[in-house]
């Protein structure tokens, strides 16, 4: 006990400094093999046993490599066996990446950033895009929106639009974006595919070996419902008496959506609850933006409930045991309330000055942000500084507002990465 404490006592006085037994040593690990000891305090954090491990495996075979040149030693690295598996390791300064590998974006216009090439399109008009890229880019927003920051929160690109999927192949590297604006679950008025369409021009993609099964075990979908099927169904003479039994539909339709996802490979699914809708600004429009309707977000919260409950379902059916879930629903519900509607003390600390009123509007209920008349002329009015406004258009964030809801949704997120 004596010589080992002293041994120890030696390690930790010595950083930097090795003991080198030779072969014929009584101390070894098995047989003949010699024994190497050596302390030294790190320049790399790492954040699991495995990381550690797997960067150990690579300096001791960067040091093996280099006493092989310079002893002319013949060793014979055929593999290294650790409890993590087996693998050849070489030697290199390349930055590993160890969280998920790729992104891929289901749904509408929250999480759409250019799939909707229709030049009348409003995401293709000014003033949508003049705070990013300074001009329209397809996304609805005067700039970024969730998914670009979500891809950034998870240490990705932001992934590549699905109409153009065709051009070079590493634009898919970060994996791919298939939400069109204005979609549900089901068919709406916008002629754009639905999301079980979006999931069918995934599996084509699968088909086509353009994604492989590595790819989905080590990639996120993003899964963005925020309530165009209840437009619609409002829009088509339903009546919010009828919403009670519409409502389950819709999410079923939801949970089967990402169920059928989960069983295509992907293994970590983020799907969004619904926003209140109540405080949107197409809501909020009669009341002069001052006050939400009580209604919708009670329909809402319905819409929630029920997912939430769903989604837990999944979660017990798929776990099989484990502490991590599949299936990861995101709360836009109170992450839009705790910017929009914050205590009476906090109002005075909020970044936005202007929490229901939209930075662009129509000129009257006829117009809409980026409309113009027959003559081309403007039908709508800018401010002068997105960055104090919450929402950019009648139902949309501004890339400000996207920012503090990502902000506000990091605990959810960094479980992720």
């Amino acid at each position: 006990m004596e010589a080992a404490l002293r041994v120890v006592r030696y390690l930790k006085g010595s950083p930097g400094q090795g003991v080198l037994l030779r072969s014929n040593s009584q101390l070894s690990v098995s047989g003949d093999s010699p024994v190497s000891w050596k302390t030294k305090k790190q320049h790399i954090v790492t954040l699991s046993s495995a990381e550690a491990e797997y960067r150990s495996m690579a300096a001791l075979v960067c040091e093996l490599k280099w006493l092989k040149g310079l002893l002319a030693i013949q060793y014979q690295l055929n593999s290294i066996f650790l409890n993590i598996g087996v693998g050849v390791v070489q030697c290199s300064n390349h930055h590993h990446h160890h969280g998920p590998k790729k992104l891929f974006v289901f749904g509408d216009s929250y999480a759409d950033t250019g799939n909707d090439r229709n030049p009348d399109a409003k995401s293709w008009k000014e003033p949508y895009g003049i705070t990013f890229p300074g001009k329209p880019s397809g996304r609805f927003s005067d700039g970024r929106v969730f998914t670009d920051f979500l891809a950034k929160s998870l240490k990705l690109k932001s992934p590549i639009p699905y109409i153009r999927r065709n051009r070079r192949n590493s634009h898919l590297r970060y994996g791919m974006n298939l939400a069109y604006g204005g979609t549900g679950v089901f068919d709406t008025k916008m002629p754009y595919p639905n999301m079980t369409t979006q999931i069918n021009m995934f599996q084509q993609l699968l088909n086509q070996s353009i994604f492989t099964p590595q790819d989905l075990q080590h990639s996120i979908a993003y899964v963005s419902l925020v309530g165009n099927d209840y437009t619609n169904y409002l829009a088509n003479g339903g009546t919010a008496q009828g919403l009670q039994t519409f409502i389950p539909k819709v999410v079923n339709q939801l949970v089967l959506n990402i169920e059928r996802i989960y069983k295509m490979g992907v293994k970590k699914i983020l799907v969004t609850g619904l926003q209140p809708l109540g405080c949107l600004p197409h809501s909020t429009y009669p009341s002069l933006y001052k006050k939400c309707d009580n209604a919708s977000n009670t329909a809402t919260q319905f819409h929630n409930l029920l997912l939430q409950k769903s989604v837990l379902k999944l979660n017990n059916m798929t776990a099989n045991g484990s502490t991590s879930f599949p299936f990861v629903t995101i709360d836009l519900y109170k992450a839009f309330s705790s910017i929009i509607q914050p205590p009476i003390a906090e109002q005075k600390k909020s970044v936005f000055k202007n929490l229901l009123v939209p930075c662009c509007t129509g000129l009257n209920s006829t117009y809409d942000c980026g409309s113009v008349d027959a003559n081309f002329k403007k039908m709508y009015t800018v401010c002068s500084d997105p960055k104090s406004y919450f929402f950019w258009d009648s139902s949309h964030p501004t890339q400000a507002g996207w920012e503090a809801l990502t902000l506000s949704l990091q605990s959810i997120i960094q479980q992720l990465r």
